[in-house]
C-alpha cells in the first residue's frame, strides 16, 4: 500500500513542481529522489518496518513476489531516469507533466503487483495505461507521434471493453470477483454457468495479451512504439511490459484450472505465433528502433513461458527475465536517441567515433539475444527450464531454441554494422556522465550474468 499512495502523490507533487520551478534539470532531480523514496517506502513495506494499513476489504494483497516486483521495477525506472533524463527533458515542454505520468504510470504497477480482485486488476490497468497513451503523443509537432497516440488510445480502449465484458461474464457464472476460480452458481436458466465463466476467462486472456503485445493481438506494438518519442518507448517496452506479465500470472494462476487442458492448447498457440511473427518480422526491417518493436513481441514469446509452467522456476524466471530485458532495453534505447539515424546503416563506424557508446550498446544487444555471461543469457535458461520441469512440453522449448538462434542474427546486423562496416555515425552531443552510466549499465547486464542470485535471493531474504 506504501508504493500506491506514495506513487499517487508523488505524481501530483511533479505536477505542481512544474508551477513553482522551470528549470527542467532540477525536475529531473526532484523524479530522482522522488524515485528513490519510493523504493525506500516498498522496502520498509516488504519488511514490515512501516506499513499505511489501509482495510482494503480483500480488493489487495501484498505478498512477498509483487512487493519485490515494485522494488525492481522502480529501481529500473530511476535508471531510466538518470540515464534518458535529459532526454525526457527535450521531449517537449511540459516535462514536469512527463514524470507525473510516469509516477502514475508506477502507481498502476503496483496495484497490478497486489491486486486480489478482478475489479482491481481494471483498475490498475487503466491507470497505467491511460498516462501511456498521453506519453505516446508528447511530440505533438510529430505526426507520427500523433497517429500512435491515437492508434494506441482506440485499440487500449477497444480492449478495455473486452476487458470489462470478460470480468462481466466471469461475474455473472461466478458471483464473485475474486481471482480464486470458485464454484459456478448453480441455474435452472438456458445458459450453462460455466461455459459464461470460460468465455469470460477467454476474453480476459485476450486483453491481456494485447496488453503485453502477444500475437495475434501484436499489432499495436510496432507502429507505437515506433511512432512515440524514443525516451518514452523505452520505458513502454520494459517497465510497463513486464508488470502486465506479472498482472497476467498473478490472474491466470488460480483461474486457468476452469479452462483445463484447452488453456495449454490456446497458450501454446499464442506463445509460437508471438515467437515467429516478433523473429521473423524483426529480420526484414530497416530501422533498428523498429527492429527492437518486433523484438520486445518475440521477448514476448519468451515471458509467456512462466505463465506456461506456473511453478515456482518460473517465478523465478520472470523475475530475472524482467531485470535483464528491462536493463539491456533501457541501455540501447538510451543510446538509440542519442543517433541521428535509426536506420542499421546510422550505426556505420559508432566503434570509431563511439567506443564506448558502441561497447555498451554490444553488452545490451548479448543480453538481448540470451547470450552467456550476461543476464539475458540466465534469463531465457530460467524460462525454458521452468518448462522442461512442469514436463510434456520439450517440443516447445526446441522451438523456442530455434527462435532464439534467429534473434542472435538481427541483434547482430547491428553489432557488425558499429565494428564491421565503414561509416561515419553521427550522433548528439554525448558527456562524460552518459558515458559513465552505460558503463555502469552494462557492468550491471554482466554482474546479473554472472551471479543471477544476486537478484533472486532477495525473493527468499
Amino acid at each position: 500500500m506504501n508504493a500506491i499512495i506514495l506513487s499517487a502523490l508523488l505524481g501530483v507533487v511533479m505536477m505542481f513542481s512544474g508551477i513553482v520551478t522551470n528549470n527542467k534539470s532540477v525536475l529531473k532531480y526532484i523524479a530522482a529522489v522522488g524515485l528513490l523514496l519510493l523504493i525506500a517506502a516498498n522496502l520498509l513495506d516488504t519488511y514490515a518496518l512501516f506499513k499505511i494499513n489501509i482495510n482494503t476489504h480483500g480488493l489487495l494483497s501484498f505478498e512477498k513476489f509483487g512487493l519485490y516486483f515494485n522494488t525492481l521495477a522502480f529501481g529500473a525506472t530511476f535508471i531510466y531516469v538518470c540515464l534518458s533524463g535529459r532526454d525526457v527533458e527535450n521531449a517537449g515542454i511540459n516535462v514536469a507533466e512527463y514524470f507525473a505520468l510516469i509516477f502514475f504510470v508506477l502507481c498502476g504497477v503496483s496495484i497490478l503487483s497486489g491486486f486480489n480482485g478482478l475489479l482491481m486488476l481494471f483498475l490498475g490497468i487503466e491507470i497505467l495505461s491511460i498516462p501511456l497513451y498521453i506519453l505516446t503523443g508528447a511530440d505533438k509537432r510529430n505526426l507520427k507521434s500523433n497517429e500512435a497516440s491515437l492508434k494506441y488510445f482506440l485499440m487500449g480502449s477497444f480492449t478495455t471493453g473486452i476487458m470489462l465484458m470478460g470480468i462481466a461474464l466471469v461475474y455473472g457464472a461466478t458471483g464473485s470477483f475474486g481471482l480464486e476460480a470458485p464454484p459456478v452458481i448453480p441455474t435452472t436458466g438456458v445458459i450453462n454457468p460455466s461455459f459464461l465463466q470460460v468465455a469470460g476467462l477467454l476474453l480476459l486472456f485476450v486483453a491481456m495479451a494485447f496488453k503485453v503485445s502477444a500475437a495475434p493481438f501484436h499489432f499495436w506494438t510496432p507502429d507505437v512504439y515506433d511512432g512515440a518519442p524514443s525516451v518514452f518507448t523505452s520505458f513502454m517496452a520494459t517497465i510497463v511490459k513486464a508488470a502486465g506479465f506479472i498482472a497476467f500470472i498473478r490472474l491466470f494462476q488460480h483461474q486457468s484450472v476452469v479452462l483445463g487442458p484447452s488453456w495449454k492448447i490456446i497458450l501454446s498457440f499464442v506463445i509460437i505465433a508471438t515467437l515467429l511473427i516478433g523473429n521473423i518480422t524483426a529480420v526484414f526491417q530497416q530501422s533498428v528502433k523498429r527492429m527492437l518493436a518486433y523484438s520486445s513481441i518475440a521477448q514476448a514469446g519468451f515471458m509467456l513461458f512462466a505463465l506456461f509452467a506456473g511453478n515456482d522456476l518460473s517465478r523465478e524466471g520472470i523475475i530475472l527475465y524482467s531485470v535483464a530485458y528491462s536493463l539491456a532495453t533501457i541501455g540501447i534505447f538510451a543510446v538509440l536517441i542519442k543517433m541521428s539515424d535509426y536506420t542499421f546503416d546510422g550505426f556505420n563506424g559508432l566503434a570509431k567515433k563511439q567506443p564506448v557508446l558502441a561497447f555498451a550498446t554490444t553488452i545490451f544487444l548479448l543480453s538481448l539475444a540470451g547470450i552467456p555471461l550476461t543476464a539475458g543469457f540466465f534469463a531465457k535458461y530460467y524460462m525454458l527450464a521452468a518448462v522442461v520441469k512442469e514436463g510434456g512440453a520439450l517440443w516447445l522449448v526446441i522451438i523456442a531454441l530455434f527462435f532464439a538462434a534467429v534473434s542472435v542474427y538481427y541483434y547482430f546486423k547491428v553489432i557488425q554494422a558499429m565494428y564491421f562496416k565503414e561509416g561515419d555515425a553521427e550522433t548528439a552531443e554525448v558527456t562524460g556522465a552518459f558515458k559513465t552510466g552505460l558503463i555502469l549499465l552494462a557492468a550491471l547486464v554482466i554482474l546479473v550474468g554472472i551471479w543471477p542470485s544476486s537478484v533472486l535471493n532477495w525473493l527468499y531474504f
